[in-house]
């Protein structure tokens, strides 16, 4: 394998590694999980069943007709044309400086769609969460996700791609062995795309395992933070969950992307013997 593909796949494996084997401390354990455990037994199944359906909802309304809006948030061409410029100069010769800029563009639409996600979450009110305003979150989630995969070149329209970003969803915002199952589909998905081979997608089940995930996240985040009812946490909360979104997706997108070097190079290396 290539010296800097060595180097970057060595860098991603010890952070994908941290990120699957994140332990939590002996301070949540002893005083905060029981507490925690008592609280989500206590919150209403109805509630839970609201957020999740909302939720569902909402996947359907950006991936049927929402694409177009998402899309006029940011510059597509513009993010398209620096991941080409870079990626045809790492096609000539596998370069750190420009696999740096990759990650650069994504990390600067990383840190925007942040941001977004204080300003919109501090206007949700519902349990610091308004249901109306649910499709307006999940579009600053897509719009964070597409771009992360647009920087390293890869689209997100057809269905193996919208589960794929599904499953990322899913994988970010849970823990143990149900994060390393997540992990591990998502690694398979992504292996028979870029491989064209035919994967199994059934989005509409899809969607439904992402709702119940997220709407557990979004209330086990209210209810951490001490101040349920106050709209205004809203904010921190969808921060704190569009960033461990934004962080996961950068993992396996660029990891995705160095495997499809990697492939490439190899292809390239058989063919030239």
């Amino acid at each position: 394998m290539d010296r800097e593909l060595s180097k970057q796949f060595k860098r991603l494996n010890k952070i994908e590694k941290k990120m699957l084997n994140e332990k939590e401390s002996k301070l949540f354990k002893a005083k905060i999980a029981p507490v925690l455990d008592e609280i989500q037994e206590k919150i209403p199944h109805k509630l839970r069943a609201t957020l999740a359906a909302a939720f569902l909802k909402s996947f359907q309304l950006v991936f049927d007709k929402g694409n177009a809006y998402v899309e006029k948030t940011y510059n597509k061409d513009k993010i398209k044309l620096e991941h080409d410029l870079n990626n045809d100069a790492i096609n000539q010769k596998i370069n750190k400086k420009y696999i740096k800029r990759l990650d650069k563009q994504v990390s600067h639409a990383k840190m925007l769609n942040y941001s977004i996600s204080i300003l919109e979450g501090g206007v949700l009110g519902f349990f610091g969460i308004g249901l109306p305003d649910i499709p307006l979150f999940i579009s600053v989630v897509m719009r964070t996700i597409y771009e992360i995969a647009m920087g390293y070149g890869y689209e997100y329209k057809n269905e193996e791609e919208k589960a794929y970003i599904l499953l990322i969803i899913c994988g970010a915002l849970t823990q143990g062995d149900v994060k390393k199952e997540f992990n591990e589909r998502i690694d398979k998905l992504g292996n028979r795309i870029d491989r064209q081979l035919k994967a199994e997608i059934e989005l509409e089940d899809q969607m439904k395992e992402t709702g119940h995930i997220l709407s557990d996240a979004m209330l086990t985040a209210k209810f951490i933070q001490g101040i349920p009812f106050i709209g205004v946490v809203g904010g921190v909360t969808n921060f704190n969950i569009i960033k461990k979104i934004g962080k996961y997706a950068s993992l396996k997108y660029k990891k995705r992307y160095l495997l499809k070097k990697t492939r490439e190079k190899l292809i390239k290396e058989l063919l030239n013997e």
